[in-house]
Protein backbone atom coordinates (compact mmCIF):
# COMPACT_ATOMS: atom_id res chain seq x y z
CA UNK A 1 0.00 0.00 0.00
CA UNK A 2 1.62 3.32 -0.99
CA UNK A 3 2.54 5.77 1.29
CA UNK A 4 1.45 9.38 1.02
CA UNK A 5 2.49 13.44 2.73
CA UNK A 6 0.86 16.96 2.17
CA UNK A 7 3.26 19.72 1.52
CA UNK A 8 3.16 21.93 4.22
CA UNK A 9 3.91 24.97 2.17
CA UNK A 10 0.79 25.94 0.84
CA UNK A 11 0.80 26.52 -3.03
CA UNK A 12 -0.01 30.09 -4.87
CA UNK A 13 -3.73 28.69 -5.09
CA UNK A 14 -4.15 28.10 -1.62
CA UNK A 15 -3.82 24.45 -1.54
CA UNK A 16 -1.69 22.24 0.44
CA UNK A 17 -0.88 19.07 -2.40
CA UNK A 18 -0.79 15.27 -2.06
CA UNK A 19 1.92 13.11 -2.79
CA UNK A 20 2.23 9.32 -3.30
CA UNK A 21 5.83 8.52 -1.96
CA UNK A 22 5.63 5.13 -3.78
CA UNK A 23 5.41 7.14 -7.36
CA UNK A 24 8.21 8.95 -9.29
CA UNK A 25 7.27 12.37 -8.62
CA UNK A 26 9.26 15.38 -9.77
CA UNK A 27 7.39 18.05 -7.21
CA UNK A 28 8.10 16.33 -4.07
CA UNK A 29 8.19 19.17 -1.21
CA UNK A 30 11.34 18.65 0.77
CA UNK A 31 11.52 16.04 3.73
CA UNK A 32 10.84 19.32 5.98
CA UNK A 33 7.71 20.51 4.64
CA UNK A 34 6.22 16.51 4.14
CA UNK A 35 3.40 16.49 6.68
CA UNK A 36 3.12 11.74 7.29
CA UNK A 37 -0.32 11.13 5.85
CA UNK A 38 0.49 7.25 5.96
CA UNK A 39 -0.33 4.39 4.01
CA UNK A 40 -3.99 4.24 2.02
CA UNK A 41 -5.47 2.49 -0.51
CA UNK A 42 -5.81 5.87 -2.69
CA UNK A 43 -5.25 9.03 -3.28
CA UNK A 44 -8.84 9.52 -2.41
CA UNK A 45 -8.76 8.31 1.29
CA UNK A 46 -4.77 10.12 1.72
CA UNK A 47 -7.20 13.49 0.18
CA UNK A 48 -9.37 13.09 3.08
CA UNK A 49 -6.72 12.56 5.83
CA UNK A 50 -4.82 15.41 4.61
CA UNK A 51 -8.45 17.56 4.94
CA UNK A 52 -8.18 16.99 9.04
CA UNK A 53 -5.11 19.28 8.69
CA UNK A 54 -6.09 21.89 5.93
CA UNK A 55 -8.84 23.25 4.96
CA UNK A 56 -7.74 23.32 0.61
CA UNK A 57 -5.87 20.43 -0.05
CA UNK A 58 -5.72 18.56 -3.43
CA UNK A 59 -3.90 15.58 -5.24
CA UNK A 60 -0.42 16.30 -7.08
CA UNK A 61 -0.79 16.50 -10.68
CA UNK A 62 2.01 13.95 -11.22
CA UNK A 63 1.72 11.47 -8.48
CA UNK A 64 -1.48 11.68 -7.64
CA UNK A 65 -3.53 12.75 -10.61
CA UNK A 66 -6.92 11.10 -9.83
CA UNK A 67 -7.55 13.24 -7.00
CA UNK A 68 -5.90 16.66 -8.97
CA UNK A 69 -8.99 19.01 -9.22
CA UNK A 70 -7.09 21.74 -11.09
Amino acid sequence: MPSFCVNKDVQPNGDHEVHDLSADCPTYPSPENRLALGEHSSCHTAVQAAGDYYNQVNGCFHCARPCHTG
